[in-house]
């Protein structure tokens, strides 16, 4: 049966992008196209280096919000954590940038940090160890995706205050389930808000096998895989695809869909998970005001 008009998320975040955070945007002065004196904020970013027990593993470029869901998180879908770890602290030294994750189990990846690919995603993604073992692997469970649910989590995530309306350069991602966003993370790389979300679900035992994860940055492979490793079963986006990340998603039953903006979508992996239920009638096309970069390229 066919929904009409779309219905609002009864309730709010759990945690949402506050972009009147002051340590998260700076306000510079320059000129327009006119010569004319313009002000304008930008994003900050910050380097924070990742320890596992007395292991240095990286050093990522992030917005320094949530460091320790950043630091699980990275962890997490490097496959240097497991699911069943032991987490006994997580020790963040702003002055420092340094945040250290400590476990019960002892750690050793010197071997595994020879090997690493890096990614398409900005802000210096890399990936380490066997790529394909978490696809060749995948057991995502069954799930459902109303587009009633898809076009109401795309109206709220566009109309939620964040930092890319405030001073863009930002990608985020959500964690939502059917039609409420629950988690919305932002950050310079759209991994790092990935690693955040992944963090968060880790520290709160959240399971993942009726969640839905919409990022707002391309679907390449690195967001395919990470999202599987999460066991999450279906990703959306508004940007558009890779061919690679639309192969993995395939041989992992993952749902993908992608060019998620107003009324239209795609959808090129796992669509016998998707209930056609929303009247598209009473769906409106995107507006300009939340149009994100480089959308137009993928009309």
């Amino acid at each position: 049966m066919s929904q009409a008009k779309l219905t609002e998320p009864a309730e709010d975040y759990i945690i949402r992008p506050n972009p009147a955070d002051p340590r998260l945007t700076e306000r510079v002065t320059g000129v327009d196209q006119t010569g004319a004196a313009v002000t304008t904020s930008v994003t900050v970013e910050r380097a924070l280096t990742i320890y596992l027990n007395r292991q240095e593993i990286v050093t990522a470029m992030t917005i320094g919000d949530y460091p320790d869901y950043l630091a699980i998180g990275y962890l997490l879908n490097q496959n240097m954590l497991q699911p069943d770890d032991v987490v006994t602290g997580v020790d963040y030294d702003e002055d420092l940038a340094v945040a250290v994750v400590r476990t019960e189990r002892e750690t050793d990846y010197e071997d595994k940090l020879q090997k690493r690919t890096q990614t398409s995603g900005c802000a210096q993604g890399t990936t380490f160890g066997d790529l394909m073992e978490v696809i060749e692997g995948a057991k995502l469970p069954a799930a459902t995706l109303r587009t009633s649910w898809l076009y109401a989590l795309t109206h709220k995530i566009n109309t939620t205050p964040s930092l890319y309306l405030e001073a863009g350069a930002i990608h985020g991602s959500i964690l939502a389930q059917e039609d409420r966003p629950l988690v919305y993370m932002e950050d310079v790389g759209r991994h790092n808000a990935v690693d955040k979300i992944a963090g968060w679900m880790f520290q709160n035992r959240v399971p993942a096998h009726d969640k839905i994860f919409y990022t707002t940055g391309r679907l390449t492979s690195e967001m395919v895989i990470k999202t599987v490793r999460m066991g999450i079963p279906i990703l959306i986006s508004r940007s558009g695809f890779t061919a690679w990340g639309v192969e993995l998603a395939r041989k992992a039953g993952l749902t993908l869909i992608g060019r998620a903006r107003g009324k239209r979508f795609v959808a090129l992996s796992g669509e016998d998970r998707i209930v056609f239920d929303q009247d598209l009638s009473y769906v409106e096309d995107e507006g300009g005001k939340h149009r994100r970069k480089g959308a137009a390229h993928d009309d």
